[in-house]
């Protein structure tokens, strides 16, 4: 946790390295919106959307299932022109791995990954997309730290990923996240965050930013594995987001 307001800081095993899950979607954002301020993309320009990629581990082709995909609504416009800002949206909000693979497909994970450095993320890696199975089997998979996303978000909220009209668009994405039973569900109702959140088997993470009334934000990444239940694992979040917000407030 790092906050705005009073400059303090708090770390639990902050540099532990996790396997990302949807959290890899934060630099794949801040790369897109990189792309849109050097002038290689326009929001509005539009691409063809496909339903198939290649895996990094072997070349082999494969395709995401919507069952398994958290946001199924996005293969009705497969074959259509959809506009990057929209996948974007779509990767944030309801976690896409379709919209998600596109992009990174589009921008280059080794790009992606040289951005999240150049931020403060030490080590974050994105190295593929969703479901590569083959690349998964060899080891092969996108990690993050604690540290690391409270970094990204610093970086965010600091204007660095982008101009005021940019970081203004990429919180509003943020804010509009469908997932809300980790890190918000420990705060006041009502309390603005813009977060992602992410999770594979037996793993839950939450990260953003904590906007409390009348003061700076503070930015807040809580990792956690080897919980099975997904909801002892989001009522642990919870509770630590509470512990940090009262912690705030004296």
């Amino acid at each position: 946790m790092r906050d705005f307001e009073r400059g303090v800081a708090f770390d639990l095993y902050a540099d532990t390295v996790y396997h990302a899950a949807s959290m890899m979607k934060v630099p794949v954002l801040f790369a897109l919106y990189d792309a849109f301020a050097k002038g290689r993309l326009r929001p509005g320009q539009t691409i063809r959307l496909t339903n198939q990629f290649r895996s990094i581990a072997d070349s082999s082709t494969y395709v995401l299932d919507p069952a398994d995909d958290s946001d199924s609504t996005v293969y009705a416009r497969v074959g259509q022109d959809v506009s990057l800002r929209w996948l974007a949206e779509r990767m944030i909000t309801h976690s896409s791995n379709l919209a998600t693979n596109t992009l990174i497909t589009l921008l280059d994970p080794a790009k992606i990954t040289a951005l999240a450095r150049e931020l403060g993320a030490r080590n974050t890696v994105v190295l593929r997309g969703v479901e590569d199975t083959p690349a998964f089997r060899k080891g092969m998979n996108n990690v993050t730290t604690a540290s690391d996303l409270v970094m990204l978000f610093v970086a965010l909220q600091s204007q660095r990923v982008g101009d005021s009209t940019a970081t203004a668009d990429m919180l509003r994405i943020l804010e509009q996240q469908a997932f809300n039973t980790q890190i918000p569900a420990g705060l006041p109702p009502g309390t603005r965050v813009a977060h992602k959140t992410g999770s594979i088997t037996a793993t839950r993470h939450d990260a953003g930013l904590v906007y409390p009334p009348g003061r700076a934000p503070y930015a807040i990444a809580i990792l956690t594995r080897n919980i099975a239940d997904p909801a002892v694992a989001d009522a642990l979040t919870a509770d630590c987001s509470r512990i940090i917000w009262e912690w705030l407030a004296k």
